[in-house]
């Protein structure tokens, strides 16, 4: 298959996962298939398409309005990268935290290795940490705040140090 066609493939099962097609998702999905998920939050190798759809039912639960937009798609052989951009509304409990009703949008890099018109391996690395960051379950310093906490753990040291503990 040209590398065209492999990235078609890839178009076809983002399409069929927007429109919750199960028939249509198992029709690119090798017998096979293998997903890597490196981060989530231990490291994954969800073998076959029932793994595959244990680990996406909490963010379909979660947002049953999730829709995924590649943004930027490349194929070189049997190998296909692809931005996506993830858009949705949190509904659903995720991740014990119920549902907020806020909007968030959140990214992923995906690569795909592509064999006779049939996905047999997918890694994926999910922007996790920004998604929970607008569900307000994560904060991260900004500049002046993370200031802040250097200065506090600098006095912290200077007393210990001036103690002699």
């Amino acid at each position: 298959m040209s590398e065209e066609d492999n990235k078609a493939v890839i178009r076809r099962w983002i399409e069929a996962f927007n429109e919750r097609d199960l028939q249509g998702e198992a029709d690119v999905l090798a017998p096979g298939f293998v997903a890597h998920v490196p981060d989530a939050p231990a490291p994954l190798d969800l073998e076959g398409l029932e793994a595959w759809r244990e680990f996406t039912a909490p963010f379909v639960e979660a947002f049953p309005d999730l829709r995924l937009t590649i943004q930027d798609i490349a194929a070189e052989g049997d190998t296909v990268a692809a931005r996506v951009a993830f858009r949705g509304t949190h509904r659903g409990e995720f991740q014990g935290l119920p549902p907020t009703g806020k909007e968030v949008a959140f990214s992923s890099i995906e690569i795909d290795r592509v064999v006779d018109g049939k996905v047999e391996e997918h890694w994926v690395e999910i922007n996790l940490l920004g998604l929970v960051q607008q569900l307000g379950v994560a904060t991260i310093p900004g500049p002046q705040q993370l200031v802040r906490i250097l200065v506090r753990q600098a006095e912290k040291l200077r007393s210990r140090l001036s103690t002699g503990r």
